[in-house]
């Protein structure tokens, strides 16, 4: 058969099928080099976020909320649903920022060179004692990946001009004087009023209810009668702080670790620089020639300093005759590096240098040896050292054999505890939230009510609290998540029905006493007769009464009272009591606002107001999103 087949396959006809298939993966293949896949995550105004835009923004924000949240962000990442609405959140924040941008090249908001560099100049990230420090400021844009420092000024160029407009929205809100007048007066309003407060509990003599009734409670609120999972456990802790205090060291011990460290404690030679930058821009061939011309300049005895002044692309050590301080290594890269350490005389230039930020000239300008400090020097933070190194040591070697030991004798943390010196301890109950350090920690909890230790009823692994604690648990007790019988629980709701049924008693009686009242007839034997009377307060304010705050806050919802009319309510408070509330009289607040309350009142506008212009340019513009965005750290 795979003769005839190969037989079959040397026709005309075979050949042209087949050149026909060539051609169809052909056409494919070139297809998919010429149309590239599409990974946006939304597409504004015809202009593309990319989703390494949306990598790096949500990134930043996972971090952000890490730092917020610590370990019960753990928690919450694990939740699909909550993780999905924070990623759809940082694409509608790119969204919105994108808008933004496109309304400020509308606008045509630009921010200068000149305030740019006073801008970098007053950052404290890159100032050392107060004063810019041009070897921080590399160092630090280097570590966030802007190798060039015209890619940092390009990135604050955005961010500053997103601000102006931001600031200049903003800063057009104020607040008139009359409304400042007003919301004052009506923050600062007195009113007059008396309440009478109506006992629900003198209602519960007589209160019936039947056991139907706690059977139906019972059913209708289970999650009132639960028992929460608890577990007990046996443990043994090895803490390095305890181990720290039968250390002892000697002098051999002192010095021993001086030799074996003198590296720590030699300030190597140091070389302060200076430096010319050309930057590769958009043609590297003719940065190099602008950087030979520099060279010949030199060469022919031109000052370094003013070549640096005039020239180099890094402004900010041009100014000051291109220096860059003391060198540090690893800021420029490694051929950088190679040509500062191979100077050895001073006001020598090496050759152009290439490094990623562009091409260097770079010049000595200083030079110290090396010193190297004595034992007697560093003896005492020398044996703060080698305690806690010893400490350290003996640590380790303890957590090995306690992990060792407690796998090994399973059943068991006695021969563990033993061996390491330590005593077996019984925690407290343990629920999954809540519980005193150690057992605050995620990684004590997942543990303890892990299968391992629950289920299989075996030691734990070794958990690593922290970088000086660890622990191994066993099982002691385990309490089950479960609902309290009814027998159990049976008087606790007959009690909370009662109360129920004495507050619908208090309401009833105090609507029918608000309907009398509001009618104009005397109420006060009546409520003489259910043990409250009407008590009177004058002036009371919005705020910081000694009132109960749900009296409060019902007096302010009435209206001001009018002639031969009661203006009152009642309300329920927190204790189940109700209040019937009548206000007698309205007195206007003051007109006076503190200092801070006009601006504190402009930001609440200006933010209105920013909210409100985004969403006007949303709504004119043409906005799609793709659905179900992920992360790469998902995949």
């Amino acid at each position: 058969m795979l003769e005839n087949i190969r037989e079959n396959s040397q026709g005309l006809v075979a050949k042209i099928i087949l050149g026909f298939i060539i051609l169809t993966f052909a056409v494919a293949g070139i297809g998919s080099y010429t149309n590239s896949v599409d990974t946006s995550v939304a597409e504004v105004n015809g202009e593309k976020i990319s989703q390494a835009e949306f990598e790096k923004a949500y990134q930043t924000q996972r971090a952000r909320m890490a730092q917020q949240f610590g370990e019960m962000f753990e928690t919450l990442s694990n939740d699909a649903n909550y993780m999905a609405q924070m990623r759809d959140s940082v694409v509608e924040n790119l969204v919105n920022q994108l808008l933004v941008d496109q309304a400020s090249r509308d606008m045509a908001i630009r921010i200068s060179d000149e305030r740019i560099k006073q801008t970098i100049r007053e950052m404290p990230a890159f100032q050392v004692e107060g004063q810019f420090d041009n070897n921080r400021y590399l160092a630090r844009i280097n570590q966030e990946g802007f190798y060039q420092s015209s890619d940092f000024r390009d990135y604050l160029r955005v961010e500053m001009t997103r601000r102006q407009l931001t600031q200049a929205l903003v800063s057009s809100e104020f607040a008139l004087p009359y409304q400042t007048s007003l919301l004052t007066t009506l923050q600062n309003q007195k009113r007059d009023i008396r309440f009478a407060t109506i006992s629900a509990k003198q209602f519960e003599q007589g209160v019936e209810v039947t056991e139907a009734e706690i059977n139906d409670y019972y059913l209708a609120n289970p999650g009132r009668f639960e028992n929460q999972e608890k577990v007990k456990v046996n443990y043994i802790a090895l803490d390095v702080n305890d181990l720290a205090k039968d250390i002892e060291v000697n002098d051999s011990d002192l010095e021993s670790y001086y030799q074996q460290n003198i590296v720590n404690y030699r300030q190597p030679e140091q070389r302060r620089i200076a430096h010319i930058l050309i930057e590769f821009g958009d043609d590297k061939a003719t940065a190099k020639t602008k950087i030979a011309d520099i060279q010949t300049r030199l060469n022919n005895g031109e000052d370094f300093g003013e070549l640096a002044n005039a020239l180099s692309d890094d402004t900010f050590s041009g100014e000051n005759g291109g220096d860059l301080e003391w060198f540090e290594a690893g800021i420029n890269g490694e051929a950088f590096d190679q040509a500062v350490t191979a100077l050895t005389d001073v006001n020598a230039v090496t050759d152009i240098v290439e490094s990623e930020s562009g091409f260097h000239l770079i010049k000595l300008t200083e030079f110290k040896a090396e010193q190297v400090k004595t034992l007697a020097d560093v003896k005492e933070e020398i044996a703060i050292a080698v305690s806690t190194q010893k400490a350290q040591d003996k640590f380790f070697e303890l957590q090995q054999q306690a992990a060792q030991l407690s796998f090994e004798f399973p059943d068991s943390l006695e021969d563990a505890a033993n061996a390491v010196g330590v005593e077996v301890k019984t925690s407290a109950w343990l629920s999954r939230f809540g519980n005193a350090a150690p057992f605050d920690n995620a990684k004590v909890i997942d543990a303890a009510f892990s299968d391992l230790v629950l289920n299989e009823r075996l030691n734990s692994d070794i958990i690593e609290v922290s970088d000086s604690l660890v622990l191994v648990v066993r099982l002691n007790e385990y309490q089950a998540a479960n609902t309290k019988p009814l027998e159990q629980v049976s008087e606790q709701i007959k009690t909370i029905l009662v109360q129920q049924k004495s507050a619908e008693k208090a309401q009833l009686l105090a609507d029918e006493l608000l309907a009398t009242h509001k009618a104009g007839d005397d109420i006060s034997a009546q409520l003489t007769a259910n043990n409250a009377s009407f008590e009177e307060k004058a002036a009371v304010a919005r705020y910081g009464s000694d009132l109960d705050a749900s009296i409060v806050r019902e007096a302010f919802k009435l209206p001001h009272p009018v002639a031969d009319a009661v203006v009152a309510t009642t309300v329920k408070l927190n204790n189940g009591d109700i209040a019937l509330i009548e206000v007698t009289a309205v007195s206007q607040g003051d007109e006076q606002a503190p200092a801070s309350f006009e601006q504190q009142y402009s930001q609440q506008l200006a933010q209105a107001a920013y909210q409100s212009y985004v969403e006007a340019l949303r709504e004119q513009a043409e906005i799609s999103k793709r659905e179900n965005i992920t992360s790469t750290s998902q995949l």
